[in-house]
């Protein structure tokens, strides 16, 4: 797994918006079924990459990551569509979800650090964690812009504040890194999200009015940008 840096957390919040920026472009252009079809297969293969790999390889780590910010998008808007629920409850359900992934892992390994993510299990219950926390903060998300009528643009001061608590918490309050590390990789799902939104929905609906097409488009460049980047700034292995 990659070590939070302060390049992981700008990529992890760029993925987020990529997630939700494809994820509306692609229920627009194709049946809504089609897409979450789609998507799930993408997160499938990817994953599956993922898991085959015997060390960190940026491209196809955040491909995954990803691939899971459009899927995880798209179920979560599945349980408040297709199910009726509201925004609260989806959000509370996504939240036992993951506390119940959290639980199971602690049970099993003793050890929630992605810095001992250093097995296939482990690994696996990694990625349990990741989905929950990309659908738990997608419906957070939805719940302050739409839900609780705060409109896109302040629901992004909102989290972008509160994504702060963490890491002010982990530096100055002796908050723990694995509890600091996982609330703010929920956070940024919201708050990526929330930047999208804003950028991609119509004016009459509080956005800027680019389009999730465009929208995607630019997020996705500037993933790329960013893991070129990590990839030539790892160190090179060294020359028998």
């Amino acid at each position: 797994m990659p070590n939070p840096t302060s390049i992981f957390w700008v990529t992890k919040a760029v993925s987020t918006a990529l997630g939700e920026a494809v994820s509306d472009f692609s229920i627009r252009v194709m049946p809504p079924e089609l897409a979450v079809i789609l998507g799930f297969v993408l997160f499938a293969l990817a994953l599956g990459l993922q898991l085959t790999r015997r060390r960190y390889i940026p491209a196809v780590y955040w491909l995954a990551v990803a691939s899971v910010g459009v899927f995880g998008t798209m179920a979560a808007d599945v349980v408040h569509v297709v199910l009726g629920l509201p925004y609260a409850a989806s959000a509370a359900a996504y939240a036992m979800l993951l506390a119940a992934v959290f639980i199971a892992w602690w049970r099993t390994e003793r050890n929630l650090s992605v810095h001992a993510v250093t097995s296939t299990r482990r690994e696996l219950f990694y990625w349990a964690a990741v989905v929950g926390t990309f659908a738990l903060g997608t419906a957070v998300g939805d719940l302050a812009a739409v839900g609780l009528g705060l409109g896109y643009l302040p629901s992004i001061a909102l989290f972008a504040v509160l994504i702060v608590v963490p890491a002010a918490g982990y530096r100055w309050a002796r908050f723990g890194p694995v509890f600091s590390f996982w609330c703010a990789y929920v956070l940024t799902r919201p708050l990526g999200a929330s930047v999208a939104d804003w950028l991609g929905k119509p004016v009459s609906e509080g956005g800027v009015g680019i389009g999730s097409g465009w929208v995607s488009l630019v997020f996705a460049v500037m993933m790329v940008g960013l893991v070129v980047g990590m990839r030539r700034g790892a160190p090179r292995p060294a020359v028998a």
